[in-house]
């Protein structure tokens, strides 16, 4: 009985052994359920199967983990998620493209910006493939028939001062790298870099033709690139961006990022500045007064030339005949 026990109990050891095993790694694998590429997402393990599953903040639409997650559900997300400690950081107001800021973005099926935005409000304008405002406000009547889409983009940065100029090649080698492993952006789509100290700008196009299912969209690579930059990073667990051309860091201190649509935006003169009007105001008043002057002078010398006429011909009558 005793020795039965004995043969028993290795056995028994063995089954508790697999069993705390297969709780701790169901518990270990519980806690790696989470987005790496988007730190902005509720994760749970309520797919099939236990499959892990990830949601963005705000819009509870399913996000792919495996690549960048679209612009549009990233700025609904930063207007959802909860404000604590240090607040998400707003676009700048350096952001010449990008005047009105952050707003709550209505999103289509696949996280792509929808055409016309309202921010949940009766005030209304169409957006371009970015989010970026591209005409005039108007009423819940605006019509905005398709999402026009930008195909160029030009991030434009100013670096710190530093001891030497950066190598034209080695950056832009260091840049390409950091676009095609960080943003998984193909190389084909970084289309140049131009370099002038200080002045480092980055060219991304992508025509619609060109991009194929599942290539990241270079306003996605864009926007990820510019939080990085502004210390602001996407990515969970990967750390802070931290760019090297040879060893030497590139401390980025200004960051500007243009958009180029297929089709130029559509903004009345109410688009203008007060600066730009003035100048055209100061400009239409100098050409009137111009004209003025001219006409006043010509009416001038006209009248000059009856009275002479005249003059000559009274001195021509009171001359005797012969």
């Amino acid at each position: 009985m005793g020795s039965g026990l004995a043969l028993e109990s290795p056995r028994l050891q063995l089954l508790l052994l697999l069993v705390l095993a297969a709780v701790t790694g169901r518990a270990v694998a519980q806690e790696n359920c989470t987005c790496p590429t988007n730190k902005m997402t509720v994760c749970s393990r309520g797919g099939p199967g236990g499959r892990c599953q990830c949601r963005a903040i705000g819009s509870g639409f399913e996000v792919d983990c495996s690549t960048l997650t679209s612009k549009c559900l990233l700025l609904k997300a930063r207007m959802g998620a909860p404000k604590r400690g240090r607040g998400l950081v707003r676009p700048s107001e350096h952001a010449l493209v990008d005047n009105d800021g952050l707003y709550d973005p209505d999103c289509d099926h696949e996280g792509r910006f929808k055409a016309r935005q309202c921010n949940q409000t009766s005030v209304c304008w169409c957006v371009n493939s970015v989010g970026v405002r591209r005409t005039d406000k108007g009423d819940l009547s605006l019509r905005c028939d398709e999402l026009v889409r930008t195909h160029h983009i030009l991030i434009d940065l100013r670096h710190r001062p530093a001891a030497r100029a950066f190598n034209h090649s080695d950056l832009d080698a260091e840049l390409r790298r950091l676009f095609h492993e960080r943003y998984q952006l193909h190389p084909r789509f970084v289309a140049a870099v131009h370099y002038e100290q200080p002045t480092v700008q980055i060219e991304l196009q992508q025509n619609a033709s060109q991009k194929a299912a599942g290539d990241v969209d270079i306003a996605d690579a864009a926007y990820y690139f510019e939080r990085d930059v502004k210390g602001e990073s996407l990515f969970l667990g990967r750390g802070d961006l931290d760019m090297r051309v040879r060893g030497e860091p590139l401390r980025v201190e200004r960051t500007l990022i243009y958009y180029l649509d297929e089709r130029p935006p559509q903004f009345s003169m109410k688009r203008l500045t007060a600066g730009v009007i003035a100048v055209i105001v100061v400009v239409v008043v100098a050409l009137i007064a111009g004209v003025a002057v001219l006409v006043i002078s010509n009416r001038r010398k006209s009248g000059k030339y009856k009275k002479v006429e005249i003059k000559e011909l009274g001195e021509l009558r009171k001359e005797p005949s012969l």
